[in-house]
């Protein structure tokens, strides 16, 4: 049955409500991690299947970062609005961590969670255990309000169409992002009036676009330029902004630096890829096109001529939810990155017709400066062969692996972009520049979610697998058949806080220490039985040699068998 909800004497149950609306603005899964506060959900959610209700499919997911990660992932792989219900103040505080990736990177995800009863009796859903009386909090949304767009308290069983409306509308607005509602246990223990519980959307999301004064500013300057530079973190947006960028950079031979890249922005051996290396490209232009860059130089190492024009282009170019980033602006255009790419590319077409000598000498030192880095690239990842090995080598391994499949692969403090070669949209992805950890293993299983079809890779170091807590990661791979194949980087340290160190005090006494101190994670678990343990297939391996047959076995485990696979790898960087 299509769009039923769960018809009571004076309206629906209030968590029949919810899901029901949630599908009417089509989600269609929700990533759950369930407690005492939830009796209403889970009785309306049995009453609405008992029923024939047409629901989104709940998916219980036993840790709350672990179904954070799996939302941001889903999202990536979908481009769909992602639900996630939590416990409480106490789920919601283990979920924190995954919202400020979420809110970085710009992810339309609709976050609850319950709130413990304010009432002690006489009424329905009031406090019945010691913990109703433990997780109350004065503002509980204080916990999340920095790393929202729009946060609320349901206050009456009625406001819940509206509300979901509101949360949605909002949180895929441009610039997109996650909202809040909590949900007190006494307003959901009370019916929803039927009417608009299975409504579509009554607001649509605001979506801000280029307008056509700044795209004829902005197609000057590129046009008119001597050294133009785009520094891209964020990648393209879509598969048609991809083609966009790659088009534009090729056809007007613009150098592209993928500085601190969180997503591929152009096919890694694309003529006018010249690598994260900001020198000597920022020192010489005259025209500097940011696309939705967080941090798109280092200001203490690099900066821009004063005399050259700095162009910010992305949901929000100027990034108001950091209280400091003070780079500058000197044109700053609010839209969809993949809009602006593709609305600047059109402009330009008809122009190619102007500037061509200058354009040509421009593009054999790019193509010259380009080929040089991979080369080195290539180098440096074949030096990696050796016990133990370096991240370089395994990546180039990883990415030898998947050739001919559709693929992602993650990396978080795991393989280096440098030593991949992919060539599509969606085939890379970092952490987000927030760095909470345990991000790449949840975030893989939330792609494979929305897209079964691919072959995800997550890659991260040792730190960061214990993070993701793996042991609930691997339990929801086996449960709802999601294969992701980890590889896990092993250095038995936090490496990260290491090279931070040593950069910060590089003639330190903790630099001069055996072991530096606060970095160790020695002895290092056998990860490989976490895997095994929820039917997977596990491996370690210190051998270069070794490698490239595990991985491949691996990967036809994940796509032939349809079970989850690790392989440890000793590494020494």
């Amino acid at each position: 049955m299509d769009d039923v909800s769960v018809k009571m004497e004076n309206g629906v149950s209030a968590g029949a409500a919810m899901f029901t609306k949630l599908k009417a603005l089509g989600v269609e899964c929700i990533l759950v991690n369930s407690g005492t506060d939830f009796p209403p959900i889970i009785e309306g959610l049995a009453e609405a299947g008992a029923n024939g209700a047409n629901l989104p499919q709940p998916l219980i997911v036993p840790h709350e970062h672990a179904a954070m990660g799996m939302a941001h992932g889903y999202h990536l792989a979908t481009g769909k609005t992602p639900v996630v219900m939590l416990h409480t103040n106490v789920g919601l505080a283990n979920g924190v961590t995954g919202l400020i990736n979420a809110a970085t990177d710009h992810i339309p995800m609709i976050l609850m969670s319950g709130r413990t009863p304010v009432t002690e009796r006489n009424r329905f859903g009031a406090r019945t255990v010691p913990i109703g009386w433990g997780q109350e909090m004065r503002d509980q949304a204080a916990m999340v309000r920095e790393s929202c767009k729009w946060d609320y308290e349901l206050r009456f069983p009625e406001q819940v169409p509206e509300l979901l409306d509101r949360a949605h509308g909002i949180a895929n607005s441009t610039a997109k992002g996650p909202v809040y509602l909590s949900l007190p246990r006494e307003v959901l223990c009370e019916l929803c009036p039927e009417e608009g519980v299975d409504a579509p959307a009554s607001m649509r999301p605001a979506r801000s676009g280029v307008r056509p004064e700044e795209l004829t500013a902005l197609a000057d300057a590129i046009a008119g330029a001597r050294n133009p530079v785009i520094f891209v973190q964020r990648g393209a947006g879509s598969a048609a902004g991809f083609d966009a960028l790659s088009k534009l950079a090729e056809d007007w031979a613009i150098p592209v630096c993928p500085y601190w890249a969180t997503a591929l922005p152009v096919p890694s051996d694309h003529p006018m890829n010249i690598g994260p290396n900001p020198m000597p490209w920022l020192a010489e232009a005259d025209v500097v096109l940011v696309l939705d860059s967080l941090a798109p130089w280092e200001p203490d190492s690099h900066n821009p001529a004063s005399s050259a024009t700095v162009i910010q282009m992305g949901p929000d170019p100027l990034f108001s939810r950091f209280p400091v980033r003070n780079f500058r602006a000197d044109i700053a255009i609010a839209c969809a990155v993949e809009d602006g790419i593709v609305a600047l590319e059109a402009a330009l077409r008809p122009r190619l017709a102007e500037g061509t000598e200058l354009r040509a000498v421009r593009r054999d030192r790019v193509r010259k400066a380009a080929n040089e880095y991979r080369m080195a690239a290539l180098e440096s990842a074949m030096s990696g062969a050796r016990s133990p090995m370096t991240k370089a080598y395994v990546g180039k391994c990883v990415s030898d692996a998947i050739q001919g499949h559709k693929a992602t692969v993650l990396t978080e403090l795991g393989v280096p972009l440098t030593s991949l070669d992919l060539h599509e949209h969606g085939s890379w992805r970092n952490l987000p520049h927030s760095g909470a950890l345990g991000w790449s293993l949840p975030a893989g299983m939330g792609m494979k979610l929305g897209d079964p079809d691919r072959l995800v890779v997550a890659t991260m170091g040792d730190g960061s697998y214990m993070f993701a807590n793996p042991v609930a990661c691997h339990q929801v791979m086996e449960a709802y058949d999601l294969p992701v194949l980890s590889v896990v980087v092993n250095n038995a340290e936090w490496g990260a806080v290491r090279k931070s160190v040593q950069g910060l005090y590089p003639d330190g006494y903790a630099a001069k220490a055996n072991q530096i101190p606060l970095t160790a994670l020695s002895p290092s678990p056998d990860f490989q039985r976490i895997a095994e343990a929820s039917n997977g297939w596990g491996r370690k391996t210190d051998d270069p040699d070794a490698l490239p047959e595990l991985l491949r076995e691996a990967v036809r485990v994940v796509i032939e068998e349809k079970r989850s696979a690790l392989i440890d790898v000793a590494i020494c960087d």
